[in-house]
């Protein structure tokens, strides 16, 4: 397998997953650092943490990519797997010659990184979930999903449901910038970058074989979530033997909303001897 890379004039580089697809991605922090690869949710791209960057950096690498389908990565048509999305992340660390990382997910992230942990647990050091869950069925909902933004002539409508998800009330009317900064990132998400990531989703159920995650893990919730519930997060963390389990006051981009308790409970727990 050809795995090539390359770099772009404004720091964003780009890889040949092994199915040949270019997935974009991004380094920032001192070369010497541990790296953290983060992995973000549906609908956004590795923008999604740039208020996150400048303390990461402080400590790591970190490392973020677009996931196929969304940002400036291809768009394969079809349904996607997270056996695929995973490959894709292991393709990479392989590219760069990652051996081992800490890896936080959110939402989809938080599936992959599962993945991850599960089928290739020597490539994981510690392990970050948030706002995720092992399961979110039935499958019917998620095929509607797939017919609805494959056939809507209006993004504007599912990009406002994904704000009302994501944020609280509160956010939407009074921090206008920031939400209208992921509207744009699910307004410019390919139509069929959303349907085959919802069909990934649709179609993945780690609900028993997350109980051979052995990285340490740190699962964090969303109190508010109503789209990766608390429960759900309950059971992640009854299923992980030895994680830790925080639960935030917040909707589901727990990163956005409370950011300095976010990074406040990532570090702590990354950092820990």
């Amino acid at each position: 397998m050809t795995l090539n890379i390359f770099t772009t004039n404004n720091e964003l580089n780009f890889f040949t997953t092994g199915d040949g697809y270019r997935i974009a991605y991004r380094l920032d922090g001192p070369e010497d650092a541990p790296v953290l690869a983060l992995a973000n949710s549906i609908g956004t791209t590795l923008h999604m943490w740039d208020r996150q960057i400048p303390e990461l950096t402080k400590h790591f690498r970190v490392l973020r990519y677009d996931f196929r389908g969304h940002g400036s990565s291809d768009v394969p048509t079809g349904a996607y797997s997270f056996d695929r999305l995973g490959r894709d992340v292991i393709e990479l660390l392989d590219a760069l010659q990652f051996n081992r990382v800490h890896f936080l997910g959110l939402s989809m992230g938080g599936v992959v990184a599962q993945w991850l942990s599960i089928h290739t647990p020597e490539r994981i050091d510690r392990l970050v979930l948030a706002n995720t869950s092992s399961y979110l069925g039935p499958s019917e909902q998620w095929d509607q999903q797939i017919s609805n933004v494959l056939q809507t002539e209006d993004m504007s409508e599912i990009a406002d449901m994904f704000m009302r998800n994501w944020f609280p009330p509160e956010m939407l009317e009074k921090e206008r910038s920031i939400v209208s900064t992921f509207r744009n990132m699910v307004l410019h998400t390919n139509r069929q970058g959303f349907a085959g990531s919802f069909a990934a989703i649709r179609d993945f159920d780690m609900r028993r074989t997350g109980a051979l995650i052995k990285s340490p893990t740190l699962v964090i919730a969303g109190q508010y979530d109503t789209v990766t519930l608390p429960s759900h997060s309950e059971l992640i963390s009854q299923t992980v033997p030895n994680s830790k389990l925080v639960i935030l006051p917040v909707v589901h981009m727990s990163n956005i909303q409370l950011p300095d308790d976010f990074l406040n409970a990532v570090l702590k727990f990354l950092l820990s001897k």
